[in-house]
């Protein structure tokens, strides 16, 4: 089974890639050489499975709007999403995986 696959019609504009539970959808093949762009939808990948995949969008849409609400910018309320925090925070670090806790999201920094 192929995780990545490159689709353009899938990723929305303006983002490199979308994580829909077991794939990976990116608009350039590129980014499947890039180590911390794979990484970071590896940690989407995680969190999924960790809220059986419909809890975690869900929860991603009620704190994408909860943020737009405050910030009323969606760029920021996007970056300030708790899952993407997480990713963000740590797609860098290709052994976060390997020693990350069960709902890291929640810890955040």
């Amino acid at each position: 089974m192929k995780q990545f696959i490159v689709n353009r019609y899938f990723v929305p504009k303006g983002f490199s890639g979308i994580t829909l539970y077991p794939f990976v959808f990116t608009n350039k093949d590129s980014h499947l050489n890039d180590a911390r762009f794979v990484n970071h939808e590896r940690i989407h990948l995680v969190q999924q499975r960790e809220l059986l995949v419909i809890f975690f969008y869900l929860w991603y849409v009620i704190d994408f709007l909860i943020k737009l609400l405050k910030y009323r910018n969606k760029n920021i309320a996007y970056q300030q999403n708790i899952f993407e925090r997480e990713a963000y925070q740590n797609d860098h670090n290709q052994e976060y995986l390997a020693e990350r806790k069960p709902f890291a999201f929640l810890r955040g920094k």
